[in-house]
Parts: structure tokens; sequence; C-alpha cells
């Protein structure tokens, strides 16, 4: 990582890239699979999302059709992560803490299919 950070502000990070990540994979499985599916990762998916979009219930427009619902709410993870966490930190600069995960992510990817 280029900067050093407390592994707290990573941790937190982390967290709410998984979040994030998760509640997307959920919308694009959501187009192969119904939310009520047996199919063991649809609902695994359901599962662990559902108390986010439990959570933010209030802020969620009624107009949005169901299966958008948890793209909806990643986006809020996604403005917290890339906007609001580089201001509490004191980064005046946007992005300056955003994205630790993908790009620890991208890394090893590119570590492992990169040119030698």
């Amino acid at each position: 990582m280029s900067a050093n950070f407390h592994p707290l502000v990573y941790v937190v990070d982390y967290i709410m890239g998984v979040i994030m990540w998760t509640l997307i994979g959920r919308v694009a499985m959501n187009i192969f699979q119904r939310e009520d599916s047996t199919f063991f990762f649809m609902r695994i998916f359901v599962k662990l999302t559902d108390p986010f979009i439990k959570l933010f219930k209030p802020l969620t427009p009624s107009f949005i059709i169901q299966p958008i619902v948890p793209l909806y709410v990643a986006w809020f993870f996604y403005m917290f992560r890339f906007y609001l966490m580089p201001y509490l930190l004191g980064y005046s600069v946007m992005g300056m803490l955003s994205f630790p995960l993908e790009s620890e992510i991208a890394r090893e990817i590119y570590q492992i299919f990169g040119k030698n």
C-alpha cells in the first residue's frame, strides 16, 4: 500500500468492501436466480445482504424495483468508502484512501497473470 494508515482503517474498508461487493453480487445472481431459490449461493447472498437491505429500508425510495434495491444499498457503501472515509481521516483529495481492498485484489491478479 502506498500510504500508512492505522490497521483499523483497512479493516473497516475491507468489511465495507465485502458488504458492497456482496450486495452487487446479489443483484448479478438475481439475474439468473430468483431470491427464493434453493441454489446454495443465492441463499447465502440473500442471507448475508438482507440485514443491510432492511437497515437501509427507510432511505430506499419506494419507486426502486425490488431486484435493484441491493444495488442502491451498495451505492451507499461505495459513497462511504470513496468520499466519507477519506474526508473523516482528514484528506483533502477525495479518493486518497479509496478502495484498498480492490487495490490488493488487482495487485494479486497482476502478479498471477502479469508478464514477467
